[in-house]
């Protein structure tokens, strides 16, 4: 008969923690499976091969607690194949309780349901949320090791479980949020193709937006960023002109200045959708603004900046490295300035925003969709404007530069 014993194995560098594993040994061969836990050398009892008595404060203490429940649970699962593979009197071989274990059954559990999920949007050109399916998914993945997680499991334990990881890991509420609602929009499908039944196993745990902190500096330092030679260092000139860019144009997104096409430019006004929200938005076209335009060569796209330069090959490929390589250099820019902040493309939207308020423009007229507390506030807000108030607004921001 098979036998099930967790093991730990430390870490090669110190100050690091080691990993847990599970090891199967049948007929003197030895199967090990990766549990994806980790805990530090301190934390592991040795001798009975269980995590110590936790005494650490929260959220430590928390995840501790929730570790040695999950790894108990796991191993009681891998006894019970053991048993059931025993009882069918046919051999089996240590590799077919670890194939079990990782593939509990023939139709697949959560996991395996929402990596079919993002391969069905990718084919369908729903690039975006399989992007953000994906990034939920490598988290979730980690948690569990990459072990499948059967519709049984993915119950409200769980997920206090995950947020306690989560938190465990300095993962701030916001973007524990993020993940909760990307798993629980993956988890809405599964319940609507009836591959499971509603159990509501999100009910306890953080699924809000909290207020972030703005990121926004003042007009002398976007002076300052806009003055500085960078004449000998072109990447970091360029992250320049796009940060620049965002700002004379109201803080407009990265990947709307990346889609920006040159017939969106047209007697003097630039249209524009958000990307975001699909809202439309009319820039009044200033010098600033084409003094950086006539500063790239763009003739071989469609496209009014440098960002997409490739027109047969992928667009959101290269959209996303130049959003990598543009926060990259505006980041040791910022650390050039001494800047407290880090320095991204986002900062320009919320520099613009903060701008305009402190210089006593109503906030109606601000685009005060970067401080509004839900979407639905800010297409309010966007859809009533004056787009002829905003173009004025944006021009005595100009000019104060």
């Amino acid at each position: 008969m098979a036998t099930v014993k967790v093991k730990f194995r430390a870490s090669s560098i110190a100050d690091r923690e080691g990993r847990l594993f599970y090891q199967i040994i049948h007929n003197r061969i030895t199967r090990q499976i990766n549990s994806g836990y980790k805990l530090f050398p301190s934390e592991w009892d040795i001798l009975h091969r269980n995590i110590l008595p936790p005494n650490c404060e929260a959220p430590r203490h928390a995840y501790l607690v929730a570790l040695k429940s999950r790894i108990a649970d796991d191993k009681a699962r891998l006894e019970r194949i053991v048993a059931r593979l025993e009882h069918t009197g046919e051999s089996y071989t240590a590799g077919d309780v670890a194939t079990r274990f990782l593939t509990p059954s023939d139709t697949g559990g959560f996991l395996s349901f929402a990596r079919s999920l993002i391969g069905q949007l990718r084919q369908l050109g729903k690039n975006r949320t399989a992007e953000r399916y994906t990034t939920v998914l490598n988290s979730f993945g980690r948690f569990r090791g990459d072990v499948e997680v059967t519709w049984d499991e993915m119950d409200s334990d769980l997920m206090i479980e995950y947020e306690t990881y989560l938190k465990s890991r300095g993962v701030c509420p916001n973007t524990s949020s993020y993940y909760m609602r990307g798993l629980r929009a993956i988890y809405n499908r599964a319940v609507d193709k009836e591959m499971t039944v509603q159990r509501d196993p999100f009910k306890y745990v953080y699924t809000g937006i909290g207020k972030t902190v703005k990121r926004a500096v003042p007009l002398q330092v976007i002076r300052q960023i806009r003055d500085l030679d960078l004449a000998s260092f072109p990447a970091m000139d360029f992250a320049r002109d796009i940060f620049m860019f965002s700002f004379y144009t109201r803080g407009m997104s990265f990947i709307d200045m990346a889609y920006l096409k040159k017939k969106d430019l047209q007697n003097g006004i630039l249209s524009y959708r958000r990307q975001k929200t699909g809202q439309q938005l009319f820039v009044k076209w200033e010098k600033p603004m084409q003094e950086i335009v006539d500063k790239y060569d763009t003739k071989a796209t469609l496209y009014l900046l440098p960002i997409i330069r490739d027109m047969n090959a992928d667009a959101r490929r290269q959209y996303k490295n130049a959003a990598h390589l543009v926060n990259d250099k505006l980041k040791k820019l910022g650390e050039k300035l001494g800047l407290t902040i880090p320095l991204t493309s986002y900062v320009a939207r919320h520099g613009w925003a903060s701008i305009a308020k402190s210089r006593n423009i109503p906030l109606a007229t601000i685009s005060e969709a970067m401080g509004h507390d839900s979407e639905k506030t800010t297409r309010i807000y966007l859809a009533s404007l004056d787009t002829s108030s905003v173009d004025k607004a944006n021009s005595q921001i100009l000019k104060a530069l």
